[in-house]
């Protein structure tokens, strides 16, 4: 798929994603008509903007490249495990070891050190690791508690080609967005526009 940074109308969240910040990651690649892409975590500046909106990481936290890359990584393990459910398929044993870590990788407390300027004190080994560390599992716990809850028999994929989003279904409604329904909707009347030509 070809990225794109063009001007496109910014996409509401996927039914669902204001409810769990993990929906929102994993619709954070999307596929646009046209073969484009939009990959919201592709540089470290974005990554570090994503974070920050969802109250993940302070505005300043300095994301580099090696961060952006593990938060895209756990996406798409996300996305696989996501997958997994919707198809009824049994979950890639790679993508449950990456939550895992994900899941263990935030120290429940910070570490005691001993400095003989300050004397005693507790902090991370690296600001920015630790904000990185506690995003992913924040992230993981989020997926695990969507995959395993009341609310994963709701999980579906949007039904509207070529998007790759996820959403919570509620009552029929199998899209992520408006637009998305309505381009479903202009296909199968072009369809049966087209069939009864044929016919």
């Amino acid at each position: 798929m070809k990225e794109t940074a063009t001007a496109e109308p910014a996409l509401p969240p996927a039914p669902g994603a204001e409810q769990y910040p993990a929906l929102d990651f994993a619709n954070s690649a999307i596929a646009l008509p046209g073969g484009q892409f939009l990959d919201l975590l592709g540089t470290p500046a974005a990554a570090n903007q994503w974070l920050t909106e969802r109250d993940l990481a302070p505005a300043d936290a300095g994301v580099r490249e090696m961060c952006a890359a593990q938060l895209r990584t756990l996406r798409e393990q996300i996305r696989a495990l996501l997958a997994s459910r919707v198809d009824g398929c049994p979950a890639p044993p790679s993508a449950l070891a990456a939550v895992n870590d994900a899941l263990t990788l935030a120290p429940a407390a910070s570490l005691l050190h001993w400095d003989p300027t300050r004397g005693m004190y507790r902090a991370a080994s690296h600001p920015i690791t630790q904000i990185l560390e506690h995003a992913l599992a924040t992230l993981a716990a989020d997926a695990a508690g969507l995959l395993t809850g009341p609310d994963a028999e709701r999980l579906t994929a949007c039904a509207s080609t070529p998007c790759n989003r996820y959403l919570l279904r509620h009552g029929r409604r199998h899209w992520c967005s408006t637009r998305c329904g309505d381009r479903a909707r202009a296909a199968r009347a072009y369809a049966r526009r087209t069939q009864s030509t044929v016919d």
